[in-house]
């Protein structure tokens, strides 16, 4: 859980864990063995925290809002395994991928089964708006994991293509987790548009920020390397902003995977010479401010400080 969740949500986080294990109950072994990992690991449950301060900021029925926490977060679970497979990922959270060590069919497999529960609780939830919701969101999940491939095959890097990429990856599913509250909540248009607005733009910078420290962070405070998504030939903003600029040796990095040694340092002095860190920083605070301006629909009350102090860390963490 995030280490700077408000306390009031934290006792609702632990009861989330203890239902997103029953929902992911399985008597096949290997099944629930992934299963078990996955929530073991836990992992930040931004989704499910703010699916409970949407709850709060509009007097959602606590049993419907676990409802949306959980068919979000299995989403995103689902989305992870196969993800890891697509990107012949080494770990998943400190521990080997789960195709690594059960191999493709049952890690595939295992993640279709989490998008089986998610199933279930769509008709659980008797709501066809939010229904529709989850549809449209894991649709943009796949359209932008396939567009990030399409980018970096047929070379067509853009920064606007990569804001749609991040929106798809990982903004998407945080505006499902709040527009999916306000609808089971019966909220007003305004309300809902509201919180899917805060979602994506928030969503925006928390994936530009990881991607930011990915290339310009401490790789000690990260945990890994430095380089992973230039590795992989995957650009972000801070590469984009000097592609942009006709930087033609960051596409030659790119190309070739950054194999050669030192590939990732000149990246990185690269991109601090020709200013695509400050770029990327501005892109980050702009959607900060975004989120707080949506966050004004609503008055001021402990939810929706915890969520703007939320958009704001964004911003801390890579100043």
């Amino acid at each position: 859980m995030p280490a700077d969740a408000p306390a009031d949500v934290v006792p609702r986080l632990r009861r989330f864990e203890e239902r997103i294990a029953q929902e992911l109950h399985s008597d096949v072994a290997f099944i629930e063995a992934i299963a078990s990992e996955l929530v073991g690991a836990g992992g930040k449950r931004l989704r499910p925290t703010l699916a409970f301060l949407a709850g709060d900021i509009l007097g959602a029925d606590e049993e419907a809002v676990m409802t949306v926490a959980l068919a979000v977060e299995l989403l995103h679970s689902a989305s992870l395994l196969h993800d890891d497979l697509i990107d012949d990922a080494t770990t998943r959270r400190g521990a080997a991928a789960a195709f690594r060590r059960y191999g493709n069919v049952v890690s595939v497999m295992s993640g279709d089964f989490m998008l089986a529960r998610v199933l279930g609780l769509l008709a659980r939830s008797e709501t066809a708006a939010f229904t529709k919701l989850m549809s449209e969101t894991a649709v943009a999940i796949c359209e932008g994991e396939v567009l990030q491939f399409q980018m970096a095959t047929l070379e067509t890097w853009s920064a606007d293509t990569y804001r749609t990429i991040i929106e798809g990856k990982t903004a998407a599913l945080f505006a499902a987790a709040l527009e999916g509250v306000a609808i089971v909540a019966g909220a007003p248009a305004e309300a809902r548009s509201a919180l899917r607005e805060f979602g994506l733009a928030y969503g925006r910078a928390f994936q530009m920020r990881d991607d930011y420290l990915d290339l310009l962070g401490d790789a000690e405070t990260l945990g890994k390397p430095l380089g992973g998504d230039v590795r992989e030939g995957k650009a972000t903003l801070p590469v984009l902003s000097l592609i942009d600029d006709g930087i033609t040796e960051c596409v030659a990095i790119l190309r070739r995977h950054a194999a050669d040694a030192g590939d990732v340092p000149r990246m990185v002095a690269l991109v601090r010479e020709f200013g695509g860190d400050a770029r990327t920083r501005a892109a980050i605070h702009a959607d900060v401010g975004l989120a707080l301006e949506s966050l004004t629909a609503f008055r001021r009350t402990p939810a929706r400080t915890a969520l703007a102090n939320l958009a704001v860390a964004e911003s801390e963490r890579v100043t």
